[in-house]
């Protein structure tokens, strides 16, 4: 088994080795069909979601307060821990479905101008009692003047051919300001937050209707890898054993190939296999809740046309970058400050294991990280620049808490976006 994590450390001076991660997936369809689902019997809540979180938290924050970095001999010349500004720069954002928006290849000022004070709004509703409707309607006002000055700026950044389908969003957007500006006025703080989801969807598929095409050309020796240029959404349904509060769930995960085409393309190209169907998770340990390797001595997915294990390269999106780096982590490239595109901020977020000391190791090792980002913030955290993220789980991510060793993933299906998915290799060799 590989880690991917290069650690094999005490941990809080045990003598159990530190492995996070051991090696043992848009269309803008973003309904919610009555598919996703958990079933939760006798209605009940579950109860143990929390202490587990809570685990996550005091693993995180214990590793990045003793260790800093995975390996620190390698960090001789820069400080272990993050400038305080990256600490107080305000609340990092942990909704997976921002952070995917926040990480499309688009740079319109107007329409971020109209998204920001709309996610805000998460933050007003923390405020306790009227403040926090005072709050939001400061919030709605200001998304409202950006989406009247700037409509124009908006339009014009459409991509030709996605030009009718955004003004049509724009129309709802506009609509759907003014019903939540009722709801506000009615004091409905319940009403509020799923009008904001709705907004922010609309906000999401204006941008998407923004990228005009692929931004930028991959590499040439992965050209012929299964790529995904663009995004996809996948539903990954897993039966829980021995579980008294839940029997089965659904979760719905975007799969971001703008910034991790080579990665979300290999997973694209497994999934269709049917190469996750049935198979257990092997790892769920409070921190991460992994699976994807298969029976028999290999540890990835072994292509039937070379009868070798498929591994991919180390794929990392980083702010103020065209396109991803390839083959090296942040730390060897030197770039110590810098902010991914796809942080390990989100409950849920999907990453590639890999062998602690191979970079281009990643083959069908996936997981899922259950963490509180206020803790170990982008850039400031152990696995940020380190391994290649490539999605977030967008419906019922909380229910990971509740997975298990030994419980199976019935299927993982797409059910959106495989037109993106280039050089599929499914169809050449089943």
């Amino acid at each position: 088994m590989a880690a991917i994590i290069s650690c094999h450390s005490k941990f809080l001076g045990s003598n159990i080795p530190f492995n996070v991660g051991t090696r043992f997936p848009v269309s803008r369809n973003h309904s919610s069909p009555a598919s996703i689902q958990c079933r939760v019997q006798n209605n009940k809540q579950k109860g143990s979601s929390f202490s587990i979180k809570e685990c996550a938290i005091s693993i995180a924050l214990t590793v990045g307060l003793i260790t800093g970095v995975p390996a620190l001999e390698s960090y001789a010349a820069t400080p272990v821990l993050p400038d305080l500004a990256v600490l107080i720069s305000g609340p990092p954002i942990k909704d997976p479905g921002a952070l995917l928006r926040y990480a499309l290849p688009i740079n319109n000022k107007a329409i971020r101008e109209v998204q920001k004070p709309l996610e805000d709004i998460t933050e007003s509703l923390k405020i306790a009692g009227a403040k926090a409707l005072d709050s939001t309607e400061r919030n709605l006002r200001q998304a409202s003047r950006a989406l009247k000055q700037g409509k124009a700026l908006i339009v014009s950044g459409l991509a030709e051919s996605k030009k009718d389908h955004g003004a049509e969003l724009l129309g709802k957007l506009e609509v759907g300001m003014d019903e939540l500006q009722q709801i506000v006025e009615d004091k409905n703080r319940d009403g509020i937050a799923k009008k904001q989801k709705e907004l922010l969807l609309y906000v999401g598929g204006v941008e998407e209707d923004m990228v005009d095409g692929f931004p930028y050309e991959i590499p040439e020796e992965y050209q012929s890898m299964p790529l995904l240029k663009g995004r996809a959404t996948v539903d990954m349904k897993v039966k829980v054993k021995d579980n008294p509060n839940l029997t089965d769930c659904v979760f719905r995960i975007v799969l971001d190939g703008y910034n991790a085409p080579v990665t979300s393309g290999n997973f694209v190209d497994l999934v269709e296999r049917r190469f996750y169907d049935g198979m257990e998770i092997q790892r769920a340990d409070g921190f991460v809740v992994q699976t994807g390797d298969p029976e028999g001595p290999a540890e990835g997915f072994i292509d039937p046309s070379t009868e070798k294990i498929r591994t991919i390269p180390l794929e990392i999106s980083v702010d103020g970058e065209k396109a991803p780096f390839y083959g090296a982590t942040l730390e060897e490239l030197g770039l110590y400050k810098a902010q991914t595109k796809l942080p390990f901020n989100a409950f849920g977020t999907m990453a590639m294991a890999r062998d602690e000391f191979e970079n281009n190791s990643a083959s069908s090792q996936v997981f899922w990280l259950l963490k509180e980002s206020e803790l170990t913030p982008s850039n400031a955290n152990i696995l940020d620049g380190r391994y290649a993220v490539f999605g977030y789980i967008t419906e019922n991510e909380d229910f990971l808490a509740d997975l298990k060793v030994g419980d199976v993933i019935e299927s993982i299906q797409v059910v959106s976006g495989l037109e993106n998915l280039v050089n599929p290799s499914y169809k050449i060799a089943g």
